[in-house]
């Protein structure tokens, strides 16, 4: 059978492509679909235990069935996630969320529950202003914004600039998943968060999460599990730019 396989990140950078048909054997399971394309591409051995793999767009149990046609991706943990306790393999319940024109991709209305989250993903620079205030109900009586941004030092290494790069569709699927768990996990009103990816100068904004609640404390809450949420399951990855060198992130805490 025949199927599509995605490269990203550090693991594209280690076969050389970001895309590849591969001819793989019938009847095979995500974990058998991987050993075959270590085999065919040795280079990823380096990852260890830690390579993650999904099968259209979902992360992917072990006995996973892979199909004919299936699109297969293939990467290293994403900017926060360790990615080796097997707890980041699984099956995302979200449904499939609309793509955009390549410049911008937003899930815009994300469950018939949930109308007012937005989950989006842009290479512009994010007005935090914009999306901290998208949404405010009279019943909330607070918003809490997370503004991250490229810091210039980094473990006494400066920084010149950060890449992020970003499994679009699947990385949009996770984030509704989050904004989910979000509502049932915490008495809020609504979650928005907007991702940056491609070039950030040292100072732009990366990502901005915004939680309203009707009191501050379920909404601090929630920003706070959202932001360590992201870093661990959302497939999106970041390059650090150094004066000598650069860095794909694993495993990042913060």
């Amino acid at each position: 059978m025949r199927v599509k396989v995605l490269f990203f990140g550090a693991a594209r950078d280690a076969v050389g492509q970001a895309q590849r048909d591969i001819v793989l054997s019938g009847g095979t399971t995500s974990s058998q679909a991987l050993a075959q394309l270590i085999e065919q591409f040795p280079d990823l051995r380096r990852f260890g235990n830690s390579l993650l793999f999904a099968v259209n767009q979902e992360y992917a149990r072990e006995d996973r069935e892979v199909k004919d046609g299936d699109e297969l991706a293939v990467f290293p943990p994403v900017s926060g996630g360790s990615g080796g306790d097997g707890e980041t393999r699984r099956t995302a319940d979200a449904e499939t969320v609309g793509r955009g024109d390549g410049e911008f991709m937003t899930s815009a209305e994300t469950s018939q529950a949930n109308k007012v989250d937005f989950f989006e993903l842009t290479t512009e620079p994010i007005d935090v202003g914009s999306v901290a205030r998208r949404v405010v109900f009279p019943e909330c009586g607070a918003t809490v914004t997370l503004d991250g941004y490229a810091r210039e030092w980094t473990r006494s290494r400066r920084t010149l600039y950060l890449v992020y790069e970003a499994y679009p569709p699947m990385a949009l699927r996770e984030l509704q998943r989050l904004g989910k768990q979000a509502h049932e996990r915490f008495d809020i009103a609504y979650i928005g968060i907007v991702h940056r990816t491609g070039r950030l100068e040292i100072g732009e904004t990366s990502v901005v999460i915004s939680v309203g609640a009707p009191h501050r404390g379920a909404a601090f809450e929630a920003c706070e599990w959202a932001i360590k949420e992201l870093k661990r399951t959302v497939p999106i990855w970041k390059k650090e730019i150094y004066e000598d060198g650069e860095i794909w992130v694993e495993g990042e805490g913060a």
